[in-house]
């Protein structure tokens, strides 16, 4: 499974993790599926969320306001969500499901995680060998990865694609 991420939707990831950090930010994902792949073209925040430094929570009826808007836009659908991992103290937010995380997946949906750090050193944005992109920004370090429910249980991880980095 693949997962091509629109420049829109990177920089809504960044902005996001970075608004809130040393919270979790929560998101929903744009786009559509094809057979072995994920289109993200825009991202957007939720802003009602209760962010906490080890997890975020959001209310279901406050989702019910936004699914009438959202059914208006014929070729972009809801295809999953975004939250961040952050650092707290010295340990690192890292991009890998917690067993909450994965106990809110649902099927041929697709799921971010932006682990977002303090920067230590400048790197540039890269696709990763093991499916992930990272790079820093200012006083951040970004790394990305993205999940999703192969069968009914068992979680893999999707390569993502996202050529905007590359020139940031």
């Amino acid at each position: 499974m693949r997962v091509y991420l629109s420049e829109n939707a990177f920089l809504a990831l960044l902005l996001s993790s970075a608004e809130v950090y040393k919270k979790e930010c929560l998101g929903f994902l744009l786009g559509y599926r094809l057979e072995d792949r994920f289109i993200i073209e825009n991202a957007f925040t939720v802003q009602t969320a209760n962010r906490k430094h080890k997890g975020v929570i959001y209310e279901n009826k406050n989702h019910k306001r936004i699914e009438p808007i959202l059914a208006q836009f014929n070729k972009l659908q809801k295809i999953g969500d975004f939250h961040s991992h952050t650092q707290f103290g010295p340990t690192k937010g890292l991009p890998i499901p917690s067993s909450e995380d994965i106990a809110g997946m649902v099927p041929d949906n697709i799921y971010l995680i932006v682990a977002i750090n303090n920067n230590e050193k400048t790197m540039s944005w890269n696709e990763n060998r093991d499916g992930t992109i990272s790079g820093s920004v200012c006083n951040f370090f970004f790394k990305i990865s993205a999940h999703f429910l192969n069968g009914s249980t068992a979680v893999k991880r999707a390569k993502i694609h996202c050529p905007f980095p590359p020139g940031f």
